[in-house]
């Protein structure tokens, strides 16, 4: 994994995404490209890195419809 992606992934489980989740994202090139194209595009717009997480970690639980705390950390 690039050092790129690894620290995103780090930063989305740090906002709790689930890991099966994370790891789904992560080894599929399309929803990874997705997810590095919404990355750029909320820095490009000034936002830190632990904004981007939260707001992708947001997206992501409510495309799932699950809450932070219906998912267990590994």
């Amino acid at each position: 994994m690039k050092t790129k992606d690894n620290n995103r992934y780090r930063r989305l489980r740090d906002f709790r995404v689930p890991i099966p989740v994370l790891d789904e994202i992560f080894s599929n090139k399309k929803d990874l490209k997705t997810l590095n194209t919404a990355w750029n595009e909320l820095k490009t717009k000034g936002m830190s890195g632990d904004e981007i997480a939260g707001e992708i970690s947001q997206l992501i639980f409510r495309d799932l419809d699950i809450s932070p705390e219906d998912s267990p950390q590994e």
